[in-house]
Formats: C-alpha cells, structure tokens, sequence
C-alpha cells in the first residue's frame, strides 16, 4: 500500500538526472503534495526553506520514474513454443503465416474475460512497476474485434486504476488481419476505420491509434486510411513500421503527425528526415530485435545526425518480447544498437514521455508531476551497464511513494 503523503517531502544530496543530463552537483528536492516544489545545489541549500518538511531519503540517485512508451501488457496465454521454434530454425514471418505470431495470441485473448485478462496482466504490470515504471502506454491489438478491441481497451484502463501508474491506451485494430477475414484486407481496415475508431473514442477507452505498416500487415495506403480516421476523431496517431522491410511507413506517419514510429530498423534517411520535420519520436524496442535475433540495426547515426529524440520501450508482448524490465532495456539499448547509457536513460523517461504526447512526465523540474525513483546507485550509468534487480530504493508516484526498502 502507499505511504501516507505528507504535504512536504525533502530529499537531499542526490545525484540528479533530470530526464536529459545529470547535475553537476549534489541537489536538494522538496516536493510538495503531487509536484516537485524545489530544487537546489546542496551548497547553497538553506533549511528554512524546507521548514516542516519531512526528510525522505538522502544519497543515490534520482531519476524521473520510468516511462514505457511501447507495450502490448494486456493478453491471454503465452507463445513458449513459438519460441522454440525460432531457436529451431522457424521464422517470425513463416510462423505468422501459418498461424501463430499474433493470431495465437488473438485466439487466447478472444477467448478470456475481462477479470481473466487483468489476473493474468496484473503481475506483468507489477514487475514493470518494480523496476521503476510510473508511467506506460498499453496497446490492444490481440482482438481484432469491435467488442474484443473494446475489451482489452476497457482491461488497460482498469490496470491503471487498480495500480499507481499512468496509462496511455493505444487501439492497435490494424495489428494483423484476422482470419475471418482473409483476402479481405480492405474490408477489415474499414471496420477499424468506420467502427473500433468511432467507438473507441466516443467511449474515451483510446488516447491514440497505431498501425502494423509491414508486408505480413498493412499497406502504406491501408495505414493511411486508417490514420485520417483517426485524425477525424481527435485521436493521436503511432506507427509499427520499417521493422522487416521499408515500406515508408514512418514517413507516412510522420505527414499525419504521428507521436512515433515504433522499430524502425530499416528506416531510411528519407524517413528519418520526414520524422525530424514533423517532431516525431523514434522509439526503439532492443527487446523484440534481441528475441528475434535480428541483425538490421536502427540507422542510431542518421537519427542522431537529424536530431530525432530516440525513445526506449520494452514491447512487452507474449511473442517478440516477452520481458518485463525496463532497466534491461536501457543495458540492450546500449550493448545492441550502440547508445550512450545517457541517450539510453534521455530514452526511458523524457523521450518516452515525449512519444506518449506527455512532455510533462520524464523530467525532474520545479512544478513537474513527482514521478520520480531513487536508486541506490553512484551514477546514472549504472543503470544501464548492470543488469540487476533491487536497485530501486523508492518510486514515487504522483508524489506518495509507492514501494520503499
């Protein structure tokens, strides 16, 4: 259970990560009620300005809580034998078309109830909250439904009530063609389009919509019906794309004004261009490209170079990445696509925040939300270079702190 919230809580000389780049020097935080009410160098702290504040935590360091921006929490079953048969020789694509991927998952989700989908997604949300998370976007996508897209919608929000954490809903519909409709493709994105898109969002189950853009998905011009749905019901706009192939998917995205575009290894410098014009986050998954053993990596260089903020997610799912530990993510981040454990951790809270249309979350400012963890660690690169559990001292959630040791 949460601690009781008093209406001021100090902490002090702590080695601050604001979301971006770390303190030169050791800080003092007061935070008051659910924001962060002030921030100073240890040095020049006067205690007078904390008056009646209880001292939380001295030492280690603070970073903003956790943001995970990709997530597919939310599904029945598991996909172990999938697994091996990848280890076998099997590929991700020749074990969709015959069945298996996302369609295994559809049929388990179909078949389970609401209650039943939260027993089973309550702990994968508590291990995420664990290792620091307070806030993720959690997509549907394993119905491909009305009733069941509704349904996993309707799942997500209640995660986020029945623990403290924010949740973003994302209507993935356009995940993958479902059986009923085979050699109907376009007759399907008009159900998504005239039917889970107006009903999502007359029920505010849905904050955003997103697309698989690939060749076992959806066309560029599939996608692009489904994105000027979405414009047309006031919801934001994601994308799956360039993760097998480039299909310009991300370019497509980004003319629609898309948060991101979620994978992208075989982005090209066309794409990453249109995406630094229209301010869109590329969010990287190290998860699904380590199960998958993929080799193409993300063009890390051409984004740098372009100034894309680059996110870090850990695409919990049941098939491509099933993990979930974000500071894993921060460690594969760095060790499979090269980023500074710095970017890695700019990854995992500000631009995250930034790729879930959030910008006030992942940062550590004076009037920011406090969403914080306290880590017992000397540098914020620990986090990325090892990877180990029971680290994180406190998490902090709308200013209550929420686990403790």
């Amino acid at each position: 259970m949460p601690l009781a919230n008093p209406v001021r809580r100090l902490w002090r000389d702590l080695s601050l990560f604001d979301g971006l780049a770390q303190s030169p020097e050791p800080m003092v935080m007061l935070v008051e009620g659910e924001r962060i009410a002030g921030l100073w160098p240890e040095r020049e702290f006067d205690p007078a300005l904390a008056a009646g504040a209880e001292e939380a935590g001295r030492g280690g360091v603070m970073t903003p809580g956790l943001v995970d921006c990709h997530t597919h929490l939310v599904y029945a079953g598991d996909r172990a034998h999938e697994f091996e048969q990848r280890l076998e020789g099997v590929s991700y694509e020749q074990i969709a078309k015959a069945g298996g991927g996302i369609l295994s998952s559809v049929r388990a989700t179909r078949a389970a109830s609401e209650d039943e989908l939260i027993a089973a997604s309550l702990p994968r949300l508590d291990a995420l909250l664990a290792d620091g998370v307070t806030t993720l976007e959690i997509k549907s996508g394993y119905g491909l439904t009305l009733v069941d897209e509704l349904k996993m919608l309707r799942v997500a929000r209640r995660l986020g009530e029945l623990r403290p954490v924010r949740v973003t809903t994302t209507l993935l519909g356009a995940h993958a063609l479902p059986p009923e409709y085979a050699g109907r493709a376009d007759d399907y994105v008009s159900l998504v389009c005239d039917e889970m898109i107006p009903a999502a969002a007359e029920a505010r189950l849905a904050d955003a919509v997103d697309v698989f853009c690939e060749g076992i998905g959806f066309s560029p011009a599939q996608c692009e019906r489904i994105f000027q749905a979405a414009k047309a019901h006031g919801l934001a706009i994601k994308a799956h794309a360039e993760q097998l192939s480039n299909l310009g998917g991300s370019a497509l995205a980004a003319k629609y004004g898309a948060l991101s575009a979620d994978h992208i290894e075989y982005l090209d410098e066309a794409g990453v261009r249109a995406m630094a014009e229209a301010g869109s986050v590329a969010v990287l998954l190290p998860g699904a490209f380590h199960v998958l053993r993929e080799t193409q990596l993300p063009p890390i260089e051409l984004l740098r170079q372009y100034q894309v903020p680059m996110a870090v997610a850990s695409d919990a799912n049941p098939g491509t990445s099933p993990i979930c530990m974000p500071s894993l993510m921060a460690n594969l981040a760095c060790t499979l696509f090269r980023l500074t454990p710095r970017e890695a951790l700019s990854g995992m809270t500000a631009h995250a925040a930034r790729a879930l249309g959030r910008p006030e979350l992942g940062r550590i400012a004076v009037g920011a939300p406090a969403d914080l963890c306290l880590w017992d660690i000397r540098q914020p690169a620990e986090l990325a270079y090892a990877v180990q559990a029971g680290r994180l001292r406190q998490r902090i959630f709308n200013g209550v702190i929420t686990h403790a040791r």
